[in-house]
């Protein structure tokens, strides 16, 4: 019960600083470390040849539909969670836990079967060129089934976090992404497995870290008891997890669409270039995911905040992780965008074309990652308010809205260039509509003070 209250106290009393660190540097270091080893894939793949480094960049939008299918019901049921916790509403959090948790796991079965049975045209449909197809088959066969684990880690990731258990979401995390990093090099050069072999560690790490998740349970750390029978499909409950589920699944949805749009508008140009956007998307991915690392944590504060209708609270807390956010992003972008060709010659053998291409277009994303702390906080802050509509609007802007029209339009105009610099003008474009809703946001955050 003292863990317990413990968890409370920091979601609805503690100074913002520390509770954001508490709640949000732990899953911060694990989204580092689970980002890392999705660059060691790369690394060690690269190794390779350039056709198989393009294998796991056509195969990446499939992984991202996988970690969309745990946010549907686990980014949903947090935001809902948090809430219903600043309520005081127990029992309910207790039925919603449940409900997204086992909910993730049928509808994550199902799609799972569904993409083996036609696996090769969807592959092809993602960019995969003949050089590539064989190998993108042997890495994304062997991924998507094991991904069952995945969307229950993601699922529970979220659950977890909301609640205030940020430690434990670090600690699943930090696990399986260190024990890929390890069998790797194991699998894919020891074994001599190749591309197999790098799914077959991803696959034993998600494993790895889907027991952290039960032992978590099962010793009954969680503030909630999971159940089937305590799964409630109620229209109040389904709508509050699917208003903020949908827009999360949507943008998870348009980030496979941005990659895939990148990989067929690269596909002329051969596997180099392929091959060199896939290694960038997943350098910058890291920092993304740091960052939304971060952000879990602040969005069971301002979840929590909001509905216990501590508004000061929750404004420093926007403040303060707009400031943090935007500091780590500068740091990590122009990092990036000064050591671009050091960073990407980690991925290939030589492939001079693959340099030269990842060199140019890191270096642009590193220097627009600047602006991705204050628009994420902003999308983030949406949903953790229960408010789907802005929420979807935002989380769609910079892999969707703004970014398919933009990749459709330039490459036309600028030809490779186009590809190159797509992300970096789909980026600034989201920071102008994020300013426009912010304020809005705001002025009715103030009007909502007693």
């Amino acid at each position: 019960m003292n863990e317990r209250n413990s968890k409370m106290e920091l979601l609805g009393s503690a100074p913002i600083p520390k509770a954001l660190l508490a709640m949000g540097l732990p899953t911060m270091i694990g989204m580092m470390i689970n980002a890392l080893y999705n660059l060691v894939d790369a690394y060690f793949v690269g190794g390779l040849g350039t056709s198989q480094m393009g294998a796991i960049s056509v195969a990446f939008p499939l992984g991202q539909v996988v970690v969309g299918l745990g946010l549907l019901f686990g980014n949903g049921a947090a935001s809902y969670i948090s809430r219903l916790l600043g309520h005081g509403e127990t029992e309910t959090a207790d039925r919603v836990a449940s409900t997204a948790l086992f909910s993730s796991i049928s509808v994550g079965a199902a799609i799972i079967i569904c993409t083996i049975l036609f696996l090769r045209p969807i592959l092809r449909l993602l960019g995969a060129t003949e050089s590539i197809l064989p190998y993108a088959e042997i890495y994304a066969g062997i991924y998507v089934v094991s991904s069952i684990f995945n969307i229950f880690n993601v699922t529970m990731n979220n659950i977890v976090t909301s609640e205030g258990a940020a430690k434990t979401t670090m600690c699943a995390l930090l696990t399986g992404a260190v024990l890929n990093m390890v069998l790797d090099p194991v699998f894919i050069y020891v074994l001599h497995l190749g591309v197999a072999g790098a799914a077959i560690a991803t696959a034993i790490s998600q494993i790895v870290s889907t027991a952290v998740y039960l032992c978590y349970v099962f010793r009954k750390k969680s503030v909630f008891s999971f159940s089937i029978k305590k799964c409630c499909f109620s229209s109040e409950i389904m709508s509050e997890i699917l208003k903020i589920g949908i827009p999360t699944l949507v943008f998870q949805l348009l980030t496979s669409l941005s990659v895939t749009l990148i990989n067929l508008k690269a596909r002329p140009y051969g596997d180099s270039v392929i091959a060199g956007m896939g290694a960038v998307t997943r350098i910058i991915s890291m920092g993304s995911l740091m960052v939304f690392g971060f952000l879990k944590g602040f969005q069971p504060i301002a979840g929590y905040s909001y509905g216990a209708k501590k508004y000061d609270r929750l404004h420093e807390a926007i403040k303060t992780s707009i400031i943090w956010s935007t500091i780590f992003c500068a740091v990590f972008g122009l990092g990036m965008a000064l050591c671009s060709t050091a960073v990407v010659s980690q991925f290939t053998k030589g492939d001079v074309q693959m340099i030269e291409i990842g060199r140019r277009s890191l270096a642009a994303n590193g220097i627009s990652f600047l602006l991705f702390g204050f628009y994420t906080v902003y999308s983030s802050l949406f949903l953790s308010l229960g408010k789907a509509k802005e929420g979807f609007i935002l989380g769609a802007c910079r892999q969707g809205i703004c970014f398919v029209p933009v990749i459709l339009l330039l490459p036309f105009l600028w030809g490779i260039n186009g590809i190159l610099y797509a992300q970096p003008a789909a980026d600034i474009i989201s920071a102008i509509i994020t300013v426009f809703m912010a304020v809005r946001l705001h002025r009715e955050l103030n009007r909502a003070r007693p």
